[in-house]
């Protein structure tokens, strides 16, 4: 297969929109790896782990340091989608580290991103501007998000900001409101949300589910992982543990995706110490088969969470 030719393959199923089903058969909710904690692992063995795992696709990072460079984005994220295609995976979410349309390698990334088949990316964290008011940092940002989709719609392809528990006094988005008063009014189609429970339950706790029917519109993309609250320098922070270990509570949420009619693709986030350090110094196929056993521990329960609830997951 020549490059052109699995671009334009890859181009024919990116024009099925996000969430939508290829056939008439209602589609599972597709389970992709976060691929941040496997940095260490090359294209092939990356989809090889991912598949041995039982994931059906790879949230692959495209940005600095990430597994495919951003400046190499034209020749590495065919070879790592083509990769993921052989072992039976799709690769519909990417992470890059874009916050704005202007950027130099931004439409260069969407454009090929979205040639790949990859349906929907997240987006790079802003920032409060301390110097102004909250509101005018919110105009900003709303003007900044609008040309983003502007971009967004000429490349074929969904932008996404995750909300994130704020781990410091500047970063945008750890309230769930803040995402939605800078999406409110934009196309949903090409700008939104990319849910994250873990961090929505740490940062609001008992009113996060009226934030998620807030957002509910603009969620294009969800991430799946769980945490604890853990004392560390004589404060409370969360610490990121198994999705059986946690305290999200996952059966009233999934309930009220479903409710909510919210099928969308979702990145799970293996987030925990993947090797302890005995583990980390043992040889790399080792070092897999471990990887593979936590990941289809945490990829079983969330299968079993979605069935629950109603939903299929694979």
């Amino acid at each position: 297969m020549t490059r052109r030719e699995f671009l334009t393959g890859a181009a024919m199923v990116a024009a099925v929109p996000t969430g939508m089903a290829r056939a008439q058969t209602p589609e599972a909710v597709r389970l992709h790896v976060f691929s941040k904690s496997l940095g260490w692992l090359g294209y092939d063995d990356l989809a090889e782990t991912v598949a041995q795992a039982g994931y059906g696709g790879i949230d692959l990072t495209v940005r600095p340091k990430g597994h495919v460079e951003p400046e190499r984005v034209e020749q590495d994220l065919p070879r790592a989608v083509e990769a993921a295609r052989k072992q039976g995976l799709e690769v519909r979410m990417i992470v890059t580290a874009i916050q704005a349309a202007d950027e130099p390698l931004a439409e260069r990334t969407l454009k090929t991103a979205a040639q790949c088949g990859v349906q929907v990316y997240r987006m790079g964290y802003f920032a409060y501007d301390h110097k102004v008011s909250v509101e005018d940092t919110i105009e900003r940002l709303r003007r900044q998000t609008a040309a983003l989709a502007a971009l967004n719609q000429r490349c074929g392809i969904t932008g996404c900001y995750q909300n994130h528990y704020a781990w410091n006094d500047t970063l945008f988005g750890g309230a769930v409101w803040d995402v939605h008063a800078v999406l409110k009014g934009l196309d949903p189609q090409w700008i939104g949300c990319q849910y994250d429970v873990r961090h929505a339950v740490a940062e609001s706790n008992g009113s996060w589910s009226i934030a998620l029917r807030l957002i509910a519109p603009y969620i294009r993309s969800i991430c799946l992982k769980d945490f604890v609250w853990t004392q560390k320098k004589g404060r409370w922070v969360p610490e990121t543990v198994f999705g059986d270990e946690g305290t999200v509570p996952w059966e009233r949420y999934l309930k009220l995706l479903n409710t909510l009619k919210l099928v969308v693709p979702a990145s799970v986030h293996c987030e925990w110490t993947l090797f302890t350090p005995e583990e980390s110094a043992l040889p790399e196929g080792e070092r897999r088969r471990i990887a593979v056993a936590k990941m289809k521990r945490e990829g079983d329960f969330f299968k079993a969470q979605y069935a629950k609830a109603g939903l299929k997951a694979g």
